[in-house]
């Protein structure tokens, strides 16, 4: 009896989030200039590149010096210390580029609208 009142209430829950979403959207429907949706289509198309391509960058960067720091320990098992702190940090760099990418997308997409 527990289980379905839980279920009941995340649906009924659920449910009202979806109609105050849905029922909001025309409240704030309006005209707008042609020239500010045309640039606003362009920065939300600039805005999905620059985090995409970071992150896809990033994933890329991360994978190859993890892969290349663990054969490094493979290969010399003794040398895992001096090979374990390099890798860290670069990590660190490459995230921090993605993290970039992500406020230059939040910068873009706070001037649509």
């Amino acid at each position: 009896m527990r289980r379905t009142s839980k279920l009941f209430a995340s649906v009924v829950t659920l449910g009202l989030a979806a109609a105050t979403f849905l029922a909001s959207s025309p409240a704030f429907a309006a005209g707008a200039d042609p020239a500010f949706i045309e640039r606003d289509k362009w920065l939300g198309i600039a805005a999905a590149l620059a985090i995409g391509l970071t992150g896809l960058g990033g994933a890329l960067g991360q994978g190859r010096a993890a892969g290349a720091a663990l054969e490094g320990i493979a290969r010399n098992p003794q040398a895992s210390g001096k090979i374990f702190v390099p890798m860290i940090v670069g990590l660190a760099l490459i995230e921090s580029l993605v993290i970039y990418g992500l406020l230059i997308a939040f910068q873009l997409s706070g001037k649509i609208g």
